[in-house]
C-alpha cells in the first residue's frame, strides 16, 4: 500500500489493517467535527466465543491503523442485539426447563439461568464486557434495548415502515416461496405472554407508527397465546428482524465501518441495499473467513463447542491468541485446544525477534499492532517457549513450579531476566498438561527390536561428556541409521514408549533440558 497521510508523508505499509484503513481514506469524507465509527456486533444468545473476541480485535486493529494513516478522532462502538428472542436452549446451560418455557422472548426479558445478572442478555453482556476489558479495548457499548426504548432508533423505524412495501420487495427475492407472503420487516413483542418469535403481522400504520398483530406462532414446543391487535413500532413494543438490524443501525449512528464473516456477505449486501433506500450508506467493511472447532465445523456459541477467552487464559497469554488472530484474516482456520502450544511459541518468537527488526518495518508486524503500535511492548529474550516448558512438565510428572523454573534456569540462564513471564508459562503449562496431556497419555510396549535401539541410544548417551544440544540431537539419527529405521518412525518409537504420547519435543532439546541422568532414567523404566 502506498497513501499520503494527512501531514503530506508518504507511508508505504502492507500489514492488512493498513490496507483496511486505506479503504476508508479514499472511499468516506471524515471531519474532525464527527469522529469515524467502527461497529462490531455480539448476539448475547450464548457465550461470547473466540469469534466475538477476533471480530473487536481486528476491527481495533484497523481502527488504530486509520488514526496511525490519518491522526482523525475514532470512536468503537459494541453492540449486543438483546431484543433478539432465544430459538433453543443453549447446550450446557443450567435451569434447562425454565429456558424452555422462555423460548421466543427476548433475551433481555428471560431470567438469567446462572442467577447472577437480572436478565439472560445482562449476563452474557457482562461476559462480552469482561473479555475485553481483559485486553482494555477502547469500546463503547450499546444494546438494541436501550437503542429502542430511547428513541434512538424512532425515525429508522418510522422510514422503515412508510417503505415497507420497497422493503419487502428487496428481501422477497430472497425468501423461500412459503415465506414470501408473510415476511415482515417488523417483529411485534406480544403484550400478552411476551415472545417476539411467535408473533406476525397483519397490517402496516405508517400514519399512526403502528402495526396489527397476532400471536399465533410456535417456537420450539411453546405456542403463541392467540393475542392480536394494534401495536406501536416505538419504545422497544416490537423490533425489526435479522438484516434489518444491520440497515437500522447503519442508518442511525451512521457507521463508516464493521467487518463480518463470510457467512454474512450476502446478508450484508442486503442490508446495504435496505440503508441506501433508508438514505444513507452502508459502511466499508472486510469479509473473514471462520475459525473452525475440533470436527473442522464453524465455532457455534449454541452448541457449546467454541472457545470461550476466560478458558483461553487459563492455558495461554491472550497475547498469543491475539497474535493468531491477527495471521491470515481471510483464510480458515482450526481454533482448538491443540493449537495452543503452537499460537504461544509463534507469539515468543516473535518478541524475541522484534529489537532486530528495522524501525520502519516494526508496523508490518502483528505483536506491532496488538502492543498498541509498539508503545507497551515487553521485552523476551529467553529461548525457552510453551513446548518446552510442556515437555519438561511431562517429563518430569512435576506439579512444584520451583522444581520446573530450577531446571529452566539450568538450560536458559536467560530464564532468571524474564521472572513473570517464565512463571506464567509455567502455571499455565501445568494447567494445559492437567487437562489436555495427562489423560491422554498412553505407554506402549516396547517389541524386542525397539528395546535394542533403545539399549543403543543408552549406550550412546552414557558415552556423552558435554551437553551439546545438535550433538545430542544427532544421536538418534545415527541410532536408526545404524538399524536400517527411518528416523521419523524411530523419534514417534520414543515418543510413544518413552513418554506416553504420539509426538514430542527436538530430543536434543529435551535432553539438554530434563539432563543425562533423567534421560537414562525414563528409557530404562521403560524397558523393563
Amino acid at each position: 500500500m502506498d497513501i499520503t497521510n494527512r501531514k503530506g508523508d508518504k507511508i508505504v505499509y502492507s500489514a492488512w489493517p493498513f490496507k483496511e484503513a486505506a479503504q476508508i481514506v479514499k472511499h468516506r469524507k471524515f471531519s474532525e467535527d464527527r469522529p469515524v465509527l467502527f461497529e462490531t456486533g455480539f448476539g448475547p444468545s450464548g457465550l461470547p466465543h473466540i469469534g466475538t473476541f477476533a471480530e473487536v480485535a481486528r476491527t481495533t486493529w484497523v481502527q488504530n491503523a486509520f488514526e496511525e494513516l490519518t491522526g482523525s478522532k475514532t470512536r468503537l462502538m459494541t453492540f449486543s442485539d438483546d431484543m433478539d428472542g432465544l430459538r433453543k436452549v443453549p447446550l450446557n446451560f443450567p435451569n434447562e426447563v425454565m429456558l424452555t418455557e422462555h423460548l421466543g422472548r427476548p433475551l433481555c426479558t428471560i431470567p438469567d439461568p446462572f442467577g447472577e445478572s437480572n436478565s439472560f442478555s445482562s449476563y452474557m453482556n457482562e461476559k462480552l464486557k469482561k473479555f475485553l476489558d481483559t485486553y482494555q479495548f477502547n469500546y463503547e457499548f450499546r444494546s438494541s434495548s436501550t437503542s429502542y426504548r430511547s428513541g434512538d432508533f424512532d425515525e429508522g423505524l418510522s422510514i422503515l415502515l412508510e417503505k415497507v412495501q420497497e422493503v419487502r420487495s428487496i428481501v422477497a427475492p430472497t425468501l423461500g416461496e412459503e415465506k414470501r407472503e408473510t415476511w415482515s420487516p417488523f417483529l411485534p413483542i406480544c403484550p400478552a405472554c411476551g415472545s417476539v418469535y411467535a408473533t406476525r403481522v397483519t397490517h402496516y400504520f405508517p400514519n399512526r407508527g403502528e402495526i396489527g398483530f397476532i400471536c399465533d406462532g410456535i417456537v420450539g414446543d411453546v405456542a403463541g397465546c392467540g393475542e392480536q391487535g394494534e401495536i406501536s413500532v416505538f419504545s422497544g413494543k416490537a423490533k425489526v428482524g435479522w438484516k434489518m438490524d444491520w440497515a437500522l443501525r447503519w442508518y442511525t449512528y451512521e457507521v463508516d465501518y464493521e467487518m463480518y464473516g463470510k457467512d454474512l456477505i450476502e446478508s450484508a449486501k442486503l442490508s446495504g441495499r435496505i440503508v441506501r433506500l433508508m438514505g444513507k450508506h452502508p459502511p466499508l467493511g472486510m469479509n473473514y473467513e471462520l475459525f473452525l472447532d475440533e470436527d473442522g465445523k464453524k465455532i457455534s456459541k449454541s452448541v457449546g463447542k467454541g472457545l470461550t477467552v476466560d478458558s483461553w487464559v487459563e492455558y495461554a497469554p491472550i497475547e498469543s491468541l491475539l497474535f493468531y488472530i491477527f495471521q491470515n484474516p481471510r483464510r480458515a482456520r482450526r481454533l482448538y485446544w491443540d493449537v495452543v502450544p503452537k499460537c504461544v511459541d509463534d507469539y515468543l518468537e516473535a518478541l524475541r525477534n522484534y529489537p532486530s527488526i528495522e524501525s520502519e518495518k516494526l508496523p508490518e508486524q502483528a505483536i506491532w499492532h496488538i502492543f498498541g503500535q509498539g508503545r507497551s511492548m515487553p521485552a523476551y529474550g529467553a529461548k525457552v517457549n510453551f513446548s518446552m516448558v510442556g515437555n519438561l512438565i511431562s517429563a518430569l510428572g512435576a506439579d512444584s513450579a520451583e522444581l520446573l523454573m530450577d531446571y529452566l534456569n539450568r538450560y536458559d540462564e536467560k530464564s532468571g531476566d524474564y521472572p513473570f513471564v517464565i512463571k506464567s508459562l509455567i502455571e499455565k503449562g501445568m494447567n494445559y498438561y492437567r487437562d489436555f496431556i495427562l489423560p491422554n497419555k498412553r505407554y506402549r510396549v516396547p517389541t524386542a527390536s525397539e528395546v535394542e535401539m533403545l539399549r543403543q541410544l543408552m549406550s550412546e548417551l552414557e558415552e556423552i561428556n558435554l551437553l551439546e544440544e545438535e550433538k545430542l540431537q544427532s544421536i538418534p539419527f545415527e541410532v536408526a541409521r545404524n538399524n536400517n529405521a527411518d528416523p521419523k518412525l524411530f523419534f514417534q518409537m520414543f515418543y510413544e514408549i518413552v513418554l506416553g504420547q504420539e509426538r514430542g519435543p527436538r530430543f536434543g532439546s529435551f535432553v539438554k533440558m530434563i539432563g543425562l541422568e533423567k534421560t537414562q532414567q525414563m528409557i530404562n523404566s521403560r524397558m523393563k
